[in-house]
C-alpha cells in the first residue's frame, strides 16, 4: 500500500529561451518522492522563517536542490529509525541541517532525514511549542549562549536587539530580559509593536531609522552586546556602538549581506563579532540549546507571539514575513 500525504512542492522550470520560473504549491506526494536517510518523520508542525519566505516565493538564495519540499523546522513523532538512539514515537524536533534547502523540508505531513541532528522535544515544551521556537528561537538561543561565552552579564550594560519584532528578534528579547539583562529593541514598527516588544521585557523601543543608514565608525559606548539579525548598516552602526570588549552576534541578513564597516572598533575598543550558525550546529550544541530554551524562556510569552496556520496558508505567510509584516513566530499545523 502506497503512503500519500500533502506537501508545499518548489520547482524549477526553464522555458525554450532558458528563462527560468520558479513555482510553489501543494500537491500530493507519496514516500517514493522523499529522498534518502534513516529515520522516518510523521510531521505535526513547521514553520515559517525569512528562508521559508524566499523560497516559497520564488527568490533566489535558499533553495540549491530541484525539486523540493521546503520548510526549514520540522516536528513530529518517529515511525521508523535505523538509528539505535531513536525509537518509534519519540517526540522530535529538527531545525535547519539542511532541511527546506538541499534535502526536503517539514513543510509537509511526511519526512525522511538524517537522524542525527533530531533533538528529543522536551516535554515541559511540547510539540506546537517546539514548533513556534522553531529555528528563530533555536537561533535566538544560540545567539544568548554566544553572548554568555564572551563573559558578558546583565551589570555589564544594555544588549540591543535588531529585528526585534521577528521571530529571532521576539524570542531574543524575551529570553535577555528573563535572564536579568536591560534589552533594547530596534524595529521598524514603534508604533504598532512598541507594546508588544515592551510586553516581552524591552526597557526602550528604538526606532530602526537610527541604525539603518551608513554612520561613523566610530560612535558613543551604549551596549554591552548586540544580537543582530538583520545586517548591513544596522550591524555596523550597533558595532560601532559597543562598549570596550562587547560583542555582536549576526545570524541575519534582513536588511543586507553586506558589510560595509571598519576594523575601528575592533582594533581600538577590541570587541568581537560572533557568527551564529544554526544550519549545521553540532548535535551536544543543539540539545544544550534546548535545555536551555526548556529551562529560560517564558512559554506564556511564547504562546502570546504564536499564530498557528493551516499547510494551504504557507505561502500567504511567506509573503508577509519577506514584506516584514509578520509578528512574532507562525506554526504551520500540517495536517490542518
Amino acid at each position: 500500500m502506497t503512503t500519500t500525504f500533502q506537501a508545499w512542492w518548489v520547482s524549477k522550470e526553464t522555458d525554450a529561451s532558458g528563462a527560468a520560473t520558479q513555482t510553489a504549491s501543494v500537491r500530493e506526494l507519496s514516500d517514493s518522492d522523499l529522498i534518502a536517510g534513516d529515520t522516518v518523520v510523521s510531521v505535526q508542525y513547521s514553520s515559517i522563517n525569512y528562508k521559508d519566505g524566499l523560497a516559497l516565493c520564488g527568490r533566489p538564495g535558499v533553495v540549491r536542490a530541484w525539486p523540493l519540499i521546503p520548510g526549514i523546522d520540522l516536528v513530529g513523532t518517529v515511525e521508523s529509525s535505523e538509528l539505535t538512539d531513536r525509537a518509534s514515537g519519540d517526540v522530535v524536533v529538527l531545525n535547519g541541517a539542511g532541511l527546506g534547502e538541499s534535502f526536503h523540508g517539514g513543510l509537509a505531513q511526511r519526512a525522511r532525514v538524517d537522524g542525527s541532528s533530531l533533538v528529543q522535544v522536551p516535554e515541559a515544551i511540547g510539540p506546537l511549542r517546539a514548533a513556534a521556537i522553531g529555528t528563530a528561537g533555536f537561533t535566538a538561543m544560540l545567539s544568548v549562549l554566544a553572548v554568555e561565552r564572551h563573559g558578558v552579564s546583565p551589570s555589564d550594560g544594555a544588549v540591543l536587539v535588531t529585528g526585534a519584532a521577528g521571530g529571532v528578534g521576539s524570542i531574543a528579547v524575551a529570553l535577555l530580559a528573563g535572564l536579568g539583562f536591560t534589552v533594547i529593541a530596534s524595529t521598524g514598527r514603534v508604533e504598532s509593536e512598541g507594546e508588544y516588544l515592551t510586553t516581552l521585557g524591552a526597557a526602550e523601543i528604538l526606532d530602526r531609522s537610527t541604525l539603518s543608514e551608513p554612520g561613523k565608525p566610530m560612535q558613543s559606548q551604549r551596549y554591552a552586546a548586540v544580537v543582530d539579525a538583520v545586517g548591513s548598516h544596522s550591524l555596523v552602526n550597533a558595532i560601532a556602538q559597543l562598549q570596550d570588549g562587547g560583542v555582536a552576534t549576526a545570524c541575519g541578513l534582513a536588511q543586507g549581506a553586506e558589510l560595509p564597516g571598519s576594523v575601528l572598533p575592533f582594533i581600538l575598543r577590541g570587541v568581537s563579532l560572533a557568527g551564529i550558525n544554526s544550519v549545521q550546529t553540532p548535535l551536544a550544541l543543539r540539545q544544550h540549546a534546548w535545555a536551555r530554551l526548556e529551562r529560560d524562556l517564558d512559554l506564556d510569552l511564547l504562546d502570546a507571539m504564536t499564530e498557528v496556520i493551516p499547510l494551504a496558508a504557507a505561502k500567504e505567510s511567506a509573503e508577509r514575513i519577506l514584506a516584514g509584516s509578520v509578528r512574532g513566530r507562525t506554526v504551520v499545523d500540517v495536517n490542518a
